[in-house]
């Protein structure tokens, strides 16, 4: 696999290209498609199978199997959405139409979008939008319904057409676009509109068309109204109630322009109530990227209590992790070794600490203690001498003071657990 242009093909694809986007695939990991092939099962026969993906592509003869429809639960909270799940070789495929893409159209993106994009992440729209929200009285809370399913192709398609002249991006994007769903229970679904998410070359899609039916368009039309917009997930802030609700208004005329609608129940305007913005409304908190913006408890630097308005992780997130500790069932894997244990969840936990717990980490702590509960059962039950409640108390003490390190959640909470 060198470095060799394409020889008497009519699109200039490297091979190059294609063995970079399987190591980014290959990283990504990911479940089979519709094929059953897994990444083991690929590399099995890589050199081939690239090969195929590099000829195929570069002369215009790949087309894409369909993709697989799979019911995932949503990322932070309540409820389930449709992962479209392709072949790891049409991964393969998107992934080199998406890097061409991105090296395009990423400088020309706006500095509020923040989604898969590089050096960006949805933490860095958590943190801009707190400090918006100290700044502006009122938020318009958006939410595009079904953006993913709803996006229209054509739209799409003038997008990439406008930022690109590789005439193979283009064509292979609208193949990507046009690929039909393949449901659980094996039937086939033809599709007219939307980009499945799951996809590789989705994000950049979505970036792109957004980045005009929003992004861009916010620019010109409300140029001092700043935003936070990860993907189709965005939240508006406003100096007055009466700015909220006009640019409201034009901002659910212009998704309708574009072929898209605000859903009615879930966009609200938010009034960032705090100690000193005391004024009542209907809507005082809103979710965004699993994090609940609400009147809270705080400290200045100097220790001095007031109530500001910031995010925590929200109710629906922490239902959703609460619910996967308990389905670990950690007290019963008395098979395990302390250490065992600990490969297992500190990953799990670590992310969760990382991302959750990066404003208003209290929050997180009875979560925390509920593992360590679960800890000492899982000592009690492995060790007979510790089955008193003194016994494992005591045992308990002398192990987090020891190995401090073991579990990563105890640099938050080594002692709590009950």
């Amino acid at each position: 696999m060198g470095e060799q242009k394409p020889a008497g093909k009519p699109f200039e694809i490297s091979k190059q290209e294609v063995r970079d986007a399987w190591l980014k695939v290959k990283a990504n990991k990911g479940a089979p498609g519709v094929d059953e092939q897994s990444i083991e099962d690929f590399e099995a026969d890589l050199k081939g199978n690239l090969y195929r993906i590099w000829n195929r592509m570069s002369s215009g003869s790949y087309f894409p199997p369909p993709v697989k429809a799979v019911e995932i639960p949503k990322a932070h909270g309540a409820g389930t959405r449709i992962l479209g799940v392709p072949t790891v070789a049409d991964r393969v495929a998107q992934t080199v139409a998406a890097a061409r893409l991105e090296k395009v159209v990423e400088p020309e993106f706006h500095a509020d979008s923040y989604g898969y994009r590089p050096g960006r992440s949805a933490l860095d729209a958590v943190g801009k939008c707190r400090e918006r929200c100290w700044r502006h009285d009122w938020v318009i809370d958006l939410d595009i319904q079904k953006f993913f399913d709803s996006v229209p192709w054509d739209l799409i398609v003038k997008a990439v057409e406008a930022n690109t002249t590789d005439a193979w991006v283009i064509l292979y994007v609208k193949r990507w676009l046009a690929a039909p769903l393949q449901m659980p229970d094996g039937s086939i679904a033809p599709r007219d509109r939307g980009t499945p998410q799951g996809s590789a070359v989705s994000p950049v899609l979505a970036n792109l068309f957004l980045h005009y039916a929003f992004d861009m368009w916010m620019a010109r039309k409300f140029p001092a109204v700043p935003f936070e917009r990860y993907v189709d997930d965005a939240v508006v802030h406003c100096r007055s109630q009466r700015q909220a609700r006009m640019v409201a208004q034009a901002i659910g005329e212009r998704m309708g322009q574009v072929g898209l609608r605000l859903h009615p129940d879930k966009t609200r305007i938010v009034y960032c109530q705090d100690g000193t913005r005391r004024g009542s409304h209907e809507h005082t908190s809103f979710t965004y990227l699993g994090f609940t913006f609400r009147a809270r408890g705080m400290r200045t630097r100097h220790g001095k209590v007031f109530t500001g308005f910031g995010p925590a992780i929200s109710k629906d997130a922490l239902k959703k992790i609460s619910a996967e500790v308990r389905s670990w069932r950690l007290h019963q894997h008395t098979g395990y070794t302390i250490g065992e244990l600990a490969r297992w969840i500190n990953p799990i936990v670590r992310g969760w600490m990382q991302y959750y717990g990066a404003f208003y980490r209290s929050e997180l702590y009875p979560l925390l203690k509920r593992i360590n509960g679960y800890l000492v059962r899982w000592l009690r039950k492995k060790y007979k001498r510790l089955k008193t409640f003194a016994k494992a108390h005591a045992a308990w003490g002398r192990l987090t003071s020891q190995y401090p390190a073991t579990f990563a959640h105890w640099r938050w909470e080594p002692a709590h657990w009950r």
